[in-house]
């Protein structure tokens, strides 16, 4: 029969695996202070109490305390006093080389986050239609680029109502969207920009220029608008059934600059928010059709989920498109 080998060493209590005797570990059991391991780090670091007591703007007695305590739980010697300082030995420099690596990737860490604080890196994730980027959120990206070039920016492009399952989902840190926004959540929503809805016509229109037209005259007309079920889409469709009106469109486009090519081209009568049209509403492409009442104003509104904690890059521009610190 094998004799059982006892690894046990006087003043340890042994534990057994298999009939085996294993000597305990002192680490195991240790809950070692890790400012004991900072402190070893420096003293290693400049071979000297004294020095690391300056740097750690601590006392000599204390740093020497502390490097007894971490040998005396790890049961090892760290260090080979010197006359001048000291010095690790074989063990100090494997364990050395583990936590050097540990807290300067700590201290790495340390400066990444001033750096986002600082707004020296960072990144910012943005949901926005065509209309909105276009109209409202380019310049003032443009802005904060200017001033924080390090702020890598995403700008996912979907309509309204797929910004804010974006949002909802956690994909962006906010988006900007045009109303109205149909949802039962929460939302936090602050209006930035005004906007009106307008029908346009090319010249192939021509006779209804200057004429004040009802809004059942669209039934009889070809249609241009914007596919799926957008805001604007909504918010012209909602406004027109009020009227007692209901339109089949002839081509349902997926932007709005499409409408506007389509509209120079004779193809129908589009319906747009005015700011796409303006420029060729002034260079004699298109005009804008007269009705006996306006459509209501909306807004393109900053939407943002209270749920979601916006980083330091992402406050800074939200507070620069609203001048307010309003967002959390």
């Amino acid at each position: 029969m094998p004799q059982t080998r006892s690894l046990a060493q006087p003043g340890g209590q042994a534990g057994r695996i298999g009939g085996v005797k294993k000597e305990e570990n002192p680490l195991e059991k240790a809950d070692i202070n890790l400012e004991y391991y900072k402190i070893f780090y420096y003293v290693a670091k400049s071979g000297s109490i004294t020095l690391a007591a300056e740097e750690l703007s601590l006392s000599q007695p204390a740093v020497s305390q502390s490097i007894r305590n971490l040998e005396r739980q790890l049961n090892l010697t760290l260090f080979v006093r010197m006359k001048k300082g000291v010095r690790l030995t074989r063990e100090g420099e494997l364990l050395f080389s583990y936590v050097a690596r540990g807290y300067e990737t700590i201290r790495q860490g340390e400066q990444k986050v001033r750096e986002l604080l600082d707004l020296n890196l960072g990144q910012i994730h943005i949901g926005a239609s065509d209309m909105t980027l276009q109209f409202y959120l380019l310049p003032w990206l443009e802005r904060f680029h200017r001033k924080y070039p390090n702020i890598k920016v995403t700008v996912t492009n979907a309509p309204t109502p797929e910004t804010i399952r974006h949002l909802q989902d956690g994909r962006i840190d906010f988006g900007v969207v045009s109303e109205p926004v149909n949802s039962r959540h929460p939302w936090n929503l602050v209006p930035v920009k005004e906007i009106e809805d307008v029908f346009v016509a090319g010249n192939l229109f021509w006779q209804l220029k200057g004429k004040l037209l009802s809004y059942r005259d669209l039934e009889e007309l070809p249609i241009l608008c914007l596919e799926g079920s957008t805001s604007t889409r909504s918010y012209v469709e909602d406004f027109l059934q009020k009227q007692g009106v209901t339109l089949h469109p002839e081509f349902e486009l997926a932007t709005s600059n499409m409408l506007i090519q389509f509209a120079i081209r004779g193809l129908g009568i589009a319906s747009v928010v005015r700011e796409f049209a303006e420029e060729h509403i002034a260079g004699g492409e298109l005009f804008e059709l007269t009705f006996d009442r306006k459509i209501p104003r909306r807004n393109f509104c900053i939407i943002t989920d209270d749920r979601l904690p916006q980083t330091a890059a992402s406050r800074k521009l939200l507070d620069m498109m609203t001048g307010e610190r309003e967002f959390s």
